[in-house]
């Protein structure tokens, strides 16, 4: 035989040597949930609520850790919620002020993002306005999300991040924040963002008020033509990044998204792909560290420039 692959896997010298996929700490986004109390939540172990004075640790955390950012989620007392959501872009509320708190904690040296939406603020926890037969309002919504990205904006994010699946809603953005003269902030946009099972912990997380669905705005698990579709549009209205979410049942939508983007292209780990690996490691069932690395690793793989991932500081620590 002349071909003998198994010639670079001898030693794990070699292994690291050859090396395809290799990710590093200024790739990773650590997400993180701010609330006016603190709290662990239940379904994602290890994972915190943190409080205003404590978010600006964490963003010093990761800094420190050398990741490339902290996206933020607001989480407001439920007697904070309306049927608009308006603590989400109110100049008190409870995100603008993590954000704030992040900025001062790092200025520039850490990339502050934000989440873009109003489902954590909305009674009826729905990512937008609801007409009188339930339906979420698209147009009307894209005005409300780009209040909240002006306001986002001028807390001090550096990136604001559009998850809420609305047709147009990167267009009306960047306008919004273009005409309050924040030029400079970035638009990372959720663009295929599918309606999955995997996020039933982050609604823990942020005290989700949600009743029924959002199968009506955000896409169908079926279909990997939209999620290529999807990015595009987003890419015309002028997204400077592009998003794929859930990130490992989605590899094939990723590297559709990779293969053409010709901006940075994202993927989240979600809340319940996290807690699966980490259920499954505290029966002994798997190898949580083997499992953690191979997993961000096949995401980075699949196309990913940029990883969200409630694994960023502890992977981070291993790349060290």
């Amino acid at each position: 035989m002349i071909e003998r692959p198994r010639r670079l896997r001898t030693t794990a010298a070699m292994r690291r040597l050859v090396r395809e996929t290799r990710p590093r700490p200024s790739q990773l986004v650590l997400p993180a949930f701010v609330g006016e109390t603190g709290a662990e939540i239940k379904a994602m172990p290890g994972v915190l609520r943190h409080t205003v004075a404590q978010i600006g640790d964490v963003a010093r955390a990761a800094r420190d850790a050398g990741l490339g950012g902290i996206m933020l989620f607001g989480v407001p007392d439920d007697a904070d919620k309306d049927a608009q959501g308006s603590q989400a872009w109110a100049a008190d509320g409870i995100l603008q002020r993590g954000i704030t708190a992040c900025r001062e904690a790092v200025g520039d040296e850490l990339v502050i993002m934000s989440d873009v939406c109003l489902d954590e603020f909305t009674s009826h926890g729905h990512c937008g306005v609801l007409a009188a037969d339930g339906r979420v309002v698209n147009d009307e919504t894209c005005e409300l999300y780009a209040r909240q990205a002006i306001a986002q904006a001028e807390a001090g994010a550096h990136v604001v991040a559009p998850s809420g699946m609305m047709d147009g809603q990167v267009r009306i953005i960047r306008e919004g924040l273009d005409g309050a003269g924040f030029e400079d902030v970035a638009v990372l946009a959720y663009s295929a963002k599918y309606a999955s099972a995997f996020y039933g912990p982050f609604r823990e997380a942020v005290g989700s008020s949600l009743e029924g669905d959002r199968r009506t705005y955000q896409q169908d698990p079926g279909n990997r033509r939209e999620g290529l579709r999807e990015a595009l549009l987003d890419l015309a209205e002028g997204a400077d990044m592009v998003m794929v979410k859930p990130a490992s049942h989605y590899l094939d939508v990723l590297a559709d998204v990779a293969a053409v983007a010709q901006v940075p292209v994202a993927a989240y780990q979600v809340s319940g792909e996290y807690s699966m690996i980490e259920a499954a490691a505290e029966k002994g069932w798997i190898n949580r560290r083997a499992a953690v690395e191979e997993s961000v690793t096949s995401i980075v793989r699949a196309g990913a420039d940029v990883v969200l991932t409630y694994w960023a500081l502890e992977v981070a620590e291993w790349m060290a």
